[in-house]
Parts: C-alpha cells; structure tokens; sequence
C-alpha cells in the first residue's frame, strides 16, 4: 500500500509526524531518503517529539554517527546519520546490526551509504522538496 503525507510548512510537521507515527508504530527501522535540506532531521526531531522523546534533545548525529533519545516511558530511539560514511564497515564497526536488532526504533539519515547492510524489513520513506516549498513524505508497505 502506497501512503503520502503533506508537511504544508513548518508549523503542520507535528500533525505529520503524529499522522506517520500512527501508521507506522514504533519499533521500525526506518530509512530516509531525501536531498540535503530537505528535512530529514527536522522531520525526525517531530517524531520523536510525537513518540514523547524531549524535542531539544534530537540533534543531527553527523559526526557521532548514532545518537540515542529516550522517551517519557523510557524507551530507545536510535538516530543514525550515514552522512559521513564512506564505506559500509564503518557503520559495522560502531554496532549497527546491534542497534537495528535491538527491537528499538531506528531512524536512518543517508541511507544511500550503507544500502547493503540494511535489514529486509527496513521501511524506506522519501522526503520531497516541492515547488512550493511544502515537503512530501512518502512510503509504501
């Protein structure tokens, strides 16, 4: 099945976010594919707002690689940036695999650079820029 969210602007990414959220349930491996500016953290930092993690303390983990939040109840959320990777056995060499069998929500920035390693069941969502400057989030499971 095919599913597109609008982001109108800025102040609609919360409803998006709670809207993406409660189609695709926590505990997912999620990937985004998206130019650079289009979004991909801002859009991560209101899912983990909408999954009750503190919005301040999402940033994006370009030179750590994985950050990790927790939300009110106390659960995971990894956030990879695969920005700066330039081979897949960087990505092996700080756990990956142990991060994305962890069971816990992973949410994946640059994608494109580890594409081999990614598990089966990674949910692969785009970020597109219109021309308007609104954002439209697509996936299909």
């Amino acid at each position: 099945m095919q599913h597109r969210i609008v982001i109108n602007n800025l102040s609609d990414i919360d409803r998006a976010a709670q809207e993406f959220i409660s189609t695709v349930g926590s505990g997912r491996i999620i990937a985004f594919y998206a130019p650079m500016g289009a979004g991909k953290t801002t859009f991560t930092t209101a899912i983990c707002r909408a999954m009750g993690v503190n919005g301040d303390a999402v940033s994006s983990p370009t030179f750590a690689i994985v950050n990790e939040y927790r939300t009110y109840a106390g659960e995971s959320i990894f956030h990879f940036d695969f920005y700066r990777i330039t081979k897949p056995a960087e990505a092996l060499d700080i756990g990956f695999y142990d991060y994305v069998d962890s069971g816990c929500t992973c949410i994946m920035e640059w994608p494109e650079n580890i594409e081999d390693l990614l598990p089966e069941e990674t949910l692969r969502v785009k970020i597109e820029v219109m021309p308007d400057e609104s954002r439209v989030v697509t996936w299909e499971d």
